[in-house]
């Protein structure tokens, strides 16, 4: 279904070239999907390249994921931008909850989405995954045949980071603890008959956090990037929202996105940077790891003060990749 979309906040201006239409379309388990669908001005008649674009995990689609689809449309392509289940404008309940099947699922649903759309060549068609949805687009592509090239900018593999904790600093006696607390917590929820939401944690961000947290500070809670639906910016995943992620990895099967190509792309000064170089490390040809000399890991939301999201680039490999 398309509706004319209504003026709203987004962290970006739409571009005088592109025309930005709000779409809803299901995924397998029912839940309507929330989107808006970007299109290249006088592209009626055309069979277009086309992508889908969600994240990054806690966003919303009027921020990093809009930004993208918006200039990728610049650039001949048909884009849909989503909130993923739970999240957004998007359906589902409790709110604020992520799967690591579910969202696998929502970049599935929004290619079925585009396979039907009079604008689109089904045959050529790929996934940009930002931040947790980068491990999602790389688990989506490899079980989705239809998908003909994967590229993720600021990769999460949320079930390692999760699992382990960052660079594996969880132990095994702590992962334990950590399973206890949610386990009990599920008996406090079923009989509240509602999930617990803890504080926004960003809105606790002082001069003693880690650097990377104030970064996430900056784009999510400040004018930069603030939007009222981002849970990032506003709320809070529930408190249980972990258990499914520490028992499912995600990228078990990353090898069987091979003959399809993979572009990974991060910023050199990201604490996320190891994410895609593990993933590319475990990756099969063809893919490739692109490093962004300077850039921080919310760099590649927006771009910073600096262009740091190489545009020219993820529009060679989809050029070349999507045929």
């Amino acid at each position: 279904m398309e509706t004319v979309k209504t003026e709203e906040h987004y962290t970006f201006k739409l571009s005088d070239q592109v025309t930005r239409t709000a779409v809803t379309f299901k995924n397998r388990y029912g839940i309507t999907l929330a989107g808006d669908l970007y299109l290249p001005k006088e592209s009626e008649g055309k069979k277009l390249p086309a992508l889908a674009i969600s994240g990054p995990f806690g966003a919303v689609k009027e921020q990093a994921s809009g930004l993208y689809a918006n200039t990728m449309a610049e650039r001949g392509f048909a884009v849909i931008a989503f909130d993923p289940s739970y999240t957004g404008e998007s359906g589902g309940e409790p709110r604020n909850v992520a799967s690591p099947d579910i969202n696998t699922e929502d970049f599935s649903a929004a290619v079925d989405f585009l396979g039907l759309h009079e604008n689109v060549d089904r045959d050529k068609i790929g996934i940009i995954g930002i931040c947790g949805f980068g491990g999602f687009a790389l688990n989506a592509t490899a079980v989705d045949k239809r998908v003909k090239a994967v590229a993720t900018t600021s990769m999460y593999d949320m079930s390692k980071v999760n699992a382990e904790g960052y660079f594996g600093s969880i132990t095994p006696e702590q992962r334990t603890k950590i399973l206890e607390e949610m386990s009990l917590q599920r008996w406090k929820d079923a009989k509240n008959g509602t999930p617990k939401y803890p504080e926004n944690g960003l809105a606790q961000t002082n001069d003693d956090s880690p650097q990377f947290v104030k970064e996430y500070y900056d784009y999510y809670k400040t004018e930069r990037g603030f939007h009222e639906r981002s849970l990032n910016s506003n709320a809070a995943w529930t408190a249980t929202n972990s258990l499914s992620f520490m028992n499912m990895p995600l990228l078990t099967y990353i090898q069987e996105i091979s003959p399809r190509p993979m572009l990974l792309i991060a910023g050199s000064e990201a604490h996320s940077l190891y994410f895609s170089q593990d993933a590319y490390e475990a990756a099969a040809e063809p893919k490739e790891l692109m490093i962004i000399p300077g850039a921080v890991h919310t760099d590649l939301y927006d771009g910073g003060d600096s262009e740091f999201i190489p545009f020219d680039k993820l529009e060679a490999f989809f050029n070349e990749n999507l045929k």
